[in-house]
């Protein structure tokens, strides 16, 4: 009976362990040190004895961002880029901010689940599961909307009045892929003539699509 109750035990910790996100720490603490040169999964840490307050402190989420993309939409990251001493402890935040009629175009973080709190405004949120389903719901101030994670997801303001949205992570650096712009802006570019059989449309579509999305010259 011990020796089943043991296996189960391991098992289970087995599974938890390939469903979590982030690796679980090994210590109190491991402030990224990017320059470091080694090569981890995540970043090599910084030397404790150099360890100082700021690198567990970031301010850029008080304040709304300025909004001026053309999808009316700015996300403001809180993650180990911008936070160093978050590094092993899988979490961050980002602050999203809306134009009225803006868009979060539709994205996946291919390392974590999203939770997001509304904070001002009114949006319809949504998420579509590999089984093609769309599931959303309009969210207003004080509610708060999970996108699983990997799955494509989108936010937008359906209202007249600037929205915003805190959105949380459980990894310290989600990622994220724009579809959009992940299948029309690759470095080296994906070639036309996927593109063209993917969506049904000729080359002249993909260019122009292509035209929209590509960078702004300064």
């Amino acid at each position: 009976m011990v020796a089943k109750v043991l296996g189960y035990l391991i098992l289970f910790a087995a599974i938890s362990s390939t469903v979590t996100s982030d690796p679980d720490t090994l210590q109190d603490l491991c402030v990224a040190a990017p320059s470091s040169g080694v090569k981890v999964n995540g970043f090599a840490c910084k030397e404790e004895a150099n360890v100082t307050a700021a690198d567990f402190f970031f301010d850029g989420l008080a304040k709304p961002g300025v909004v001026n993309s053309s999808v009316g939409s700015l996300v403001t990251a809180a993650n180990v880029d911008k936070i160093p001493g978050l590094n092993t402890l899988g979490v961050s935040l980002s602050r999203i901010d809306y134009a009225p009629g803006g868009l979060n175009p539709p994205h996946t973080h291919p390392r974590a689940t999203e939770i997001v709190f509304v904070l001002e405004g009114e949006l319809d949120v949504g998420f579509i599961t590999t089984a093609n389903k769309l599931i959303t719901k309009t969210i207003k101030k004080g509610d708060i909307y999970v996108f699983p994670k990997a799955l494509v997801h989108y936010q937008k303001n359906n209202g007249d009045k600037a929205a915003s949205v805190i959105s949380a992570f459980n990894s310290q650096l989600p990622g994220t892929q724009s579809i959009a712009a992940t299948l029309f802006t690759a470095t080296p570019a994906v070639p036309d003539d996927v593109l063209t059989k993917a969506f049904q449309v000729g080359t002249k579509e993909i260019d122009k699509i292509k035209s929209k999305l590509a960078p702004k010259k300064s």
